[in-house]
């Protein structure tokens, strides 16, 4: 039998957790989807990553009120993947807040990121229809900016590519948290297919170097205390690693795709399968990874008609 694409067999709602990570910094985990980050300031809220429609934001903005009743204000995305954006319009912050580069690439391939994500996880865009367009950012920013709610200081950094050419941290220096995007993951799956294996295990060590006392990744539990975050930012190297070096293999020595699918599956599904998302990814990787290997530097978009393609000639 088949299997389904990416995520298209995973309709079962999953269980939220809203936990505090530090001091009025909470993280929206639920199960391997996708996560949100919630900032309390003296005297108003931001919001990391919007969710994939305003009905998944609806359900941030509950748990957001359960801990305080500060307007949200600023809304800031680490990426520009569809699931990550699109429930923004939901929050009504006056700021939205993206690194320069994700701006560009939503003009260069949002739209078609949205189509290739729709059909990836039909379960997170229930209630597609209430979505007003693209997200599109108020404010931009090079390398960092800093934002201040009230006397909270929160950094927005850009700290290397890694999961994206346009990836960005939300670091609040008086807890010593972070909240990474989907740079690092805990027993989720990486998607790599708009990465760069290259730069991204110096991006963790990047990460690595600030010391934290907790990050909130983008898939998978809240990181608390320095023993579960190093351990949490090793094994997102590892996983980068175990991808791209079997699949570079095989495309240096001029095999073909399918090749590097077997040889990517032989060193990465005794570590990784039964990572969340890790069968959806593979695929996707496995192609990123052998265009980086022949000096492909900016991944080609993906278009729903090529996930399809790609798809069914590696699970043939």
């Amino acid at each position: 039998m088949a299997k389904a694409f990416a995520s298209q067999g995973d309709m079962t709602e999953k269980t939220i957790t809203f936990e505090e990570v530090g001091r009025d910094i909470w993280a929206f985990t639920a199960e391997g989807d996708p996560n949100s980050g919630v900032i309390i300031g003296d005297d108003s809220v931001m919001i990391v990553e919007a969710q994939a429609t305003p009905r998944l934001a609806h359900k941030v903005i509950e748990k957001v009120r359960e801990v305080t009743d500060k307007p949200i204000t600023h809304l800031v995305l680490t990426h520009y993947h569809a699931v990550r954006v699109l429930g923004a319009s939901a929050y009504g912050a006056p700021q939205i807040i993206m690194s320069e580069k994700a701006r560009g690439m939503v003009a260069e391939r949002g739209q078609e990121d949205w189509d290739s994500e729709f059909q990836r996880f039909p379960r997170l865009f229930e209630g597609h229809e209430s979505i007003p367009g693209l997200t599109w950012p108020t404010t931009t920013f090079n390398g960092r900016m800093s934002v201040y709610l009230g006397k909270r200081r929160i950094d927005i950094m850009q700290v290397g590519r890694a999961h994206t050419a346009g990836d960005a941290v939300i670091y609040v220096p008086d807890a010593n948290v972070m909240f990474t995007g989907d740079i690092v993951e805990y027993h989720s799956a990486c998607y790599c297919g708009d990465g760069h294996f290259h730069d991204w295990p110096d991006t963790l060590e990047n990460i690595r170097g600030f010391n934290l006392d907790a990050i909130a990744p983008g898939r998978g539990d809240a990181l608390i205390g320095p023993d579960m975050v190093n351990a949490a930012i090793s094994s997102t190297a590892d996983f980068v690693r175990s991808t791209y070096l079997p699949a570079a293999r095989v495309a240096l020595r001029g095999g073909t795709l399918k090749e590097a699918w077997d040889a990517v599956r032989a060193e990465c599904d005794p570590k990784f399968s039964d990572y969340a998302i890790y069968e959806h990814c593979l695929p996707f990787n496995v192609a990123r990874a052998y265009d980086e290997a022949l000096d492909i530097d900016t991944p080609r978009i993906w278009t729903a008609e090529r996930d399809i393609a790609m798809w069914e000639a590696l699970q043939a």
